[in-house]
């Protein structure tokens, strides 16, 4: 198992900034890739942003907005997210496509950070 620690969600206001961090823990062998997805109230878990190696993949709606990065010597992932917009209201959840010791490969998830964007 791979547990996955979240924090850094909170209410901002528009146009406001926060950085989400995620750190993933347990017999991680290797990773690779480490993600974030967010829920709004009754929509789909959609993607927002994704990072393997050196590569960075985001949702139109974010791009220019948000920055994904990951600490040199820690299994942490980090969301930089500026200009926020009532739209980015949502839980967000940390993924990590990693493998064990074991050498088995699955996905695992955090249990999710409410970010509330609001006047």
């Amino acid at each position: 198992q791979v547990p996955l620690v979240e924090s850094g969600g909170g209410l901002v206001q528009p146009g406001g900034s926060l950085r989400l961090s995620c750190e993933a823990f347990g017999s991680i062998f290797s990773i690779n890739a480490m993600g974030w997805y967010r829920q709004a109230p009754g929509k789909q878990r959609e993607l927002v942003a994704t990072i393997s190696g050196r590569t960075t993949n985001y949702a139109d709606s974010v791009k220019g907005r948000f920055t994904i990065s990951t600490h040199d010597r820690r299994n942490m992932v980090y969301l930089q997210m500026n200009e926020l917009k009532p739209e980015d209201t949502a839980v967000y959840f940390c993924n990590v496509d990693a493998t064990t010791t074991d050498r088995r490969r699955n996905d695992y998830w955090g249990q999710g950070t409410q970010v509330t964007v609001s006047s």
